[in-house]
């Protein structure tokens, strides 16, 4: 970028907070990182902020504090994430199950969901031990949570499949829509 230039200035003025959604292990955080340095936009990740909020790891305060309270979390600090301009953020992959915070990422964002297939995203994130949502068996559950959730992440404005492409193939795939 030229001097003088602001950041994302290039980019088509649809939002300011591009928001990245889908299945646990579809890529968000990675292409997330790519975009934000493709773009010079904010890398912001969800769980990492609930993390960071809550003062333990996602899987601790699945343990300690149970789902519930992990949603209400996630909730309130999605909205604080979504507010911040020039920014790309990774949401967890259950974000979408509530109502609200869809339209909120709608109201702030341009909202992007990653897609991939069973094996894809087990060979990425099949062996994570701080996946707590895929205790018992990473491909059932894996299949189980992509049937449950089949039409959340419906509400996008372009979903992308990464099966198979690198994170600067998903990222000039969404930057190319983004632009229009």
């Amino acid at each position: 970028m030229g001097s003088g230039n602001k950041v994302g200035e290039n980019l088509r003025k649809k939002s300011d907070v591009i928001v990245l959604i889908g299945m646990m292990g579809t890529g968000k955080s990675t292409v997330g990182a790519h975009l934000a340095a493709e773009t010079g936009y904010r890398m912001l990740d969800l769980d990492a902020m609930i993390a960071e909020k809550a003062g333990c790891s996602i899987p601790e305060l699945f343990e300690e504090k149970g789902e519930s309270y992990f949603r209400e979390l996630e909730s309130a600090v999605l909205v604080e994430a979504l507010k911040v301009p020039g920014s790309i953020l990774a949401t967890g992959g259950g974000a979408v199950l509530r109502e609200s915070n869809c339209g909120e990422m709608l109201k702030y964002g341009w909202v992007v969901a990653l897609a991939a297939t069973v094996d894809e995203i087990v060979a990425r994130v099949g062996e994570d031990k701080g996946r707590p949502l895929l205790a018992g068996g990473a491909r059932q559950r894996v299949t189980a949570l992509l049937e449950e959730r089949k039409h959340a992440y419906n509400f996008a404005h372009v979903t992308i499949d990464t099966s198979g492409k690198s994170a600067e193939e998903v990222s000039a795939e969404i930057l190319m829509h983004y632009r229009g």
